[in-house]
């Protein structure tokens, strides 16, 4: 069955509990169906490569070729690389500058024919599937999300609840930004063993403990994969465990946003 053929047949017996998410990288514009009872993904997600330049015309054009593949004619959630704020685009990482200033909600409003969509920043979408279905379910309280790859991206959620664009990993600590202390590029450049690493990154959780006071840390990025190495070397305090969604939480948190109405 292909994935148009899924995407027709699950739409018209269970449209109620399915949603749609597009999650926007560097490289790679992916999405697909979400069943938002489970958290899991209907069918396969199907990819399409991110252009370059990575302007908001071609990327909206990007994320529309991928909401064609399924036939999808609902609402779409959207994740970008950036924060954004009351419909804007105001930073960008990974794609192309002329984002910055963008109406993110007018751009794919009519690159999607007019339907409803939510747009917001790739962590905070990760950080929702994570809190609902991942490493966070069934925990109450703060819980912080860490995407550990080139810099640090977080999310923050109090008790299921969306504090967006929280962009703690610019966090300065002892006069350095804390994914210049502890992201795993750093890890990889310095040469560093995960024990050495891991004595960095705990710096970091210590001072986000200091100011938040979380339930729970969920850590992703592709170093998590590896989270034996070096989570047992952790010294902070509040209990770290892997996400469990991976390349999925992105799509699942966009799908998620769009069916809460949310709007960043």
């Amino acid at each position: 069955m292909t994935d148009v053929e899924t995407a027709s047949t699950a739409t018209d017996t269970s449209a109620t509990t399915l949603g749609f998410g597009v999650d926007v990288g560097g490289s790679g514009i992916k999405g697909g169906i979400v069943d938002l009872q489970t958290g899991q993904l209907v069918g396969e997600r199907f990819k399409v490569l991110t252009p370059q330049p990575a302007t908001p015309q071609s990327v909206a054009g990007g994320v529309a070729e991928v909401v064609e593949h399924f036939g999808w004619a609902g609402p779409v959630g959207i994740t970008l690389p950036g924060v954004i704020t009351d419909g804007t685009m105001r930073t960008a990482a990974n794609i192309d500058k002329s984002w910055i200033g963008t109406d993110v909600y007018d751009l794919f409003g009519s690159a999607l024919g007019g339907r409803a969509v939510s747009v917001l920043n790739d962590a905070d979408a990760a950080g929702m599937a994570e809190d609902r279905f991942g490493g966070g379910a069934d925990v109450d309280g703060v819980i912080m999300l860490l995407t550990l790859g080139t810099g640090i991206g977080t999310a923050l959620l109090i008790n299921g609840t969306l504090v967006p664009n929280t962009e703690l990993g610019h966090l300065v600590i002892d006069g350095k930004e804390a994914e210049h202390r502890a992201s795993s590029k750093v890890k990889e450049d310095k040469g560093w063993s995960y024990e050495k690493w891991a004595g960095k990154l705990s710096n970091v959780l210590e001072v986000y403990e200091a100011l938040l006071w979380p339930t729970l840390f969920i850590v992703g990025g592709g170093i998590s994969r590896k989270s034996d190495k070096w989570i047992p070397h952790l010294t902070n305090t509040t209990p770290v465990v892997p996400a469990t969604l991976l390349n999925t939480a992105g799509i699942v948190g966009a799908a998620m946003a769009v069916d809460a109405g949310l709007r960043t």
